[in-house]
């Protein structure tokens, strides 16, 4: 049997099965947004369900509960912030930046599933379920940065047991990987007092934008978040920095500069689909605006060069050409990020970590 076959006989059993018993509020099956190769096969699933590929719009985010300066105040951890920073810088000097970008990246993809709970981190649920958002299509082998939020950790909880979530500190970690990576040019503060939630499963993780997604799919899917098609051209900036495997863009390179396409097209061929290439081909290890300017023939994602839509070249060329304009703009959309469905308060479903990979048991 075909790969694309045998998922379809999986997803499909998946429906008829319906939701685990006990999965702790898992509800969502299998309707992939932009990840290939299951696109189509997840909107046949999504039609059979008779239910959207996209959840519907919500709100924006408030982050009611959160507050700058929120261990310092209570004085529950005054040097919460500053561990974090020290761990962050200390794995990603020199020739680690990239894990820089792989912090950044953890906390998106922890935001849009389950909101700000450090999901994203578990291995193992309250529902003793091991299929966490760490084995989703998006995220399997792909994600970085896993060590430097148990550093951070390890070091707080030295400091202060107990006390700090590792919702906050994934959320001070990707501030501090941006203000490392952008040299010095994005900073923002972070409001703070997430509490961690105590489960997390793969078939979540179809809620995060896909490379193949188009203007039209990223609208939807940051819109199911509470953020703006806006949020999502500035988001889209993290681009800018980091690695992309050949099998997400090879399709695209008929679109691509010829020469730049050439060239990617050489180094894939040798490397073969899991060979990753570094998105910005001209300041790769730099959190700049020069994404925008690389659009559309030097990008390489389709959701990228589908932001030279109508509905959002205006965003791109003000991006590419003011000077200062998307660094800040990019510190407030990750601030609005950050607010994505966070708890405020301990209960069912909520604790604050002592190892960042398993729930307190």
């Amino acid at each position: 049997m075909s790969k694309p076959a045998a998922a379809l006989v999986m997803l499909l059993a998946l429906v008829a099965a319906g939701p685990a018993a006990g999965d702790g509020g898992s509800t969502r099956l299998g309707c992939f947004v932009g990840w290939s190769p299951l696109k189509t096969v997840s909107s046949l699933l999504c039609l059979l369900q008779g239910s959207s590929t996209f959840p519907s719009p919500k709100p924006a985010p408030t982050g009611q509960g959160l507050s700058v300066g929120y261990y310092n105040k209570s004085g529950s951890c005054p040097k919460a912030e500053q561990l974090v920073r020290e761990a962050v810088t200390s794995a990603t000097n020199g020739a680690n930046r990239g894990l820089n970008a792989g912090l950044i990246r953890l906390h998106f993809h922890d935001a849009f599933v389950r909101g700000c709970d450090a999901s994203v981190l578990l291995d193992k649920t309250a529902s003793n379920n091991t299929d966490t958002e760490k084995t989703g299509p998006p995220n399997k082998d792909s994600l970085r940065g896993f060590e430097v939020i148990d550093a951070a950790k390890a070091a707080v909880e030295k400091e202060c047991p107990g006390i700090v979530s590792c919702a906050d500190i994934l959320a001070f970690a990707a501030r501090d990987a941006s203000y490392i990576l952008s040299n010095e040019k994005i900073y923002y503060e972070v409001p703070a007092g997430r509490y961690d939630g105590r489960e997390s499963f793969a078939d979540e993780t179809d809620q995060l934008p896909g490379p193949g997604s188009s203007v039209q799919d990223l609208k939807k899917s940051f819109a199911a978040q509470g953020l703006s098609l806006a949020d999502a051209v500035t988001l889209s900036g993290a681009h800018s920095i980091g690695l992309a495997r050949c099998l997400f863009f090879k399709d695209r390179l008929s679109a691509m500069d010829p020469g730049y396409a050439a060239t990617l097209n050489a180094t894939c061929n040798a490397g073969g689909d899991s060979y990753k290439v570094n998105q910005d081909y001209k300041s790769p290890d730099v959190l700049d605006n020069q994404y925008y300017k690389n659009i559309d023939k030097f990008v390489l994602f389709a959701s990228d060069a589908a932001l030279k839509s109508s509905e959002t070249i205006d965003q791109v060329n003000a991006n590419a050409g003011g000077y200062g304009k998307w660094e800040k703009d990019f510190g407030d959309a990750m601030v609005k990020m950050g607010k994505i469905g966070v708890i405020t308060s301990p209960g069912y479903g909520a604790e604050i970590r002592k190892v960042c990979s398993q729930i307190n048991y």
